[in-house]
């Protein structure tokens, strides 16, 4: 069966209009049909200049995608070469041809965490460690959203103070879930204060609940478990309180915020008068929600951008591209559909992510 971009979640899906934990096999099997996929056609637009930021643009680094090959056997597949070849200088070109000036690294599901707390810790060291060394070679144009190796407490302490301090990286990037728990789960606390006291950026990516891999036969986890697992991410920093605690922190969720933006109204009525919550929603839900900052990434459809401005206020939204298992140049076409006005469109595409990351100024 041939595979279209609606059967890869990790890939824009529609044109727009506007006035158990998942395993290193099924990971690598989604990314491999994300990258086997056709691209949606658009027309060709003009080049422009390099003016916008992504803020969701992920690393595959030889060396961390050499372990994944060695250890899944991926034979000589297309696709996996494919991914396998991956090099900054491509992502430049994809880069180039969307406007894009900088583009700020993560990692994506499945991360660096396995169960093995030597190995997720160096996993986490080398990938940080290649990042960092793009910044230095191409001037400009790449950011940092360095990994944590969660949910190992003291590796990801040790991490977060090498990666801000040493690296000088542009915030911290997590993943929904790790072994069943999220985010607002007091086990990650720790972690949670630290990044406050720095007044850090973070950024999260969804991966697939232990619980939620197979719920709908044949459709991939990214079709319908990501943007799901993305939104019960952000309704536990909620409801256990750390969004009202960690105030300093800048959280960013990727792809619009998943599913949150369907559902927000019904969970902010249903926790109304729940006496467990009023000292967290103090304004009630909706205004939490309205904190956040959101990428577009898989989310500049007119009606998911319509129902995220009924919540979060224009300076919080952030253009996202999801690259390579989404194209630049779509992800800018998507957006060019929408017909924003130009003042709106250059908040989205620059201007909030250099008041977000001042670094980039430079």
């Amino acid at each position: 069966m041939s595979l279209t971009p609606l059967d890869c979640a990790c890939h824009p899906s529609t044109r727009l209009s506007l006035g158990g934990r998942p395993s290193r096999r099924g990971f690598i099997g989604g990314a491999i049909a994300c990258a086997a996929a056709p691209t949606p056609v658009f027309a060709q637009a003009a080049p422009t200049a390099r003016t916008r930021i992504d803020v969701h643009h992920h690393f595959l680094p030889p060396a961390y995608m050499k372990e994944e090959h060695e250890r899944l056997s991926f034979g000589h597949n297309l696709s996996a070469d494919t991914l396998l070849a991956w090099t900054p200088e491509k992502t430049i070109e994809s880069m180039d041809a969307a406007g894009i000036q900088t583009a700020v690294a993560s990692i994506s599901t499945p991360g660096v965490w396995y169960g093995d707390v030597a190995a997720g810790r160096r996993l986490a060291r080398q990938w940080n460690d290649y990042a960092a060394e793009q910044i230095k070679t191409f001037p400009g144009r790449f950011g940092l959203f360095a990994v944590a190796p969660l949910p190992d407490t003291e590796g990801s302490l040790k991490e977060i103070e090498y990666a801000l301090d040493t690296l000088k990286a542009d915030g911290i990037g997590l993943l929904s879930t790790y072994d069943g728990k999220y985010p607002g789960d007091p086990a990650f606390a720790p972690v949670f204060e630290e990044l406050n006291r720095r007044k850090a950026v973070v950024f999260f990516h969804p991966t697939v609940a232990a619980c939620c891999g197979n719920v709908l036969p044949g459709l991939n986890p990214q079709q319908i478990e990501y943007p799901f697992d993305t939104a019960r991410a952000i309704v536990s920093l909620l409801v256990n309180g750390a969004v009202t605690k960690y105030t300093d922190i800048k959280w960013v969720f990727s792809h619009g915020g998943g599913a949150i933006g369907a559902i927000a109204g019904r969970i902010a009525e249903n926790t109304a008068h729940d006496k467990r919550f009023e000292k967290y929603f103090p304004n009630g839900m909706m205004a939490e929600l309205a904190k956040l900052y959101y990428d577009t990434a898989s989310a500049s459809s007119a009606p998911t951008i319509a129902a995220l401005r009924q919540f979060v206020p224009l300076d919080h939204l952030l253009f996202g591209s999801d690259a390579p298992f989404g194209t630049p140049l779509h992800s800018k076409l998507s957006m060019d559909e929408l017909r924003l006005p130009a003042d709106d469109r250059d908040a989205i595409d620059r201007g909030n992510a250099l008041r977000l990351l001042p670094r980039l100024r430079a």
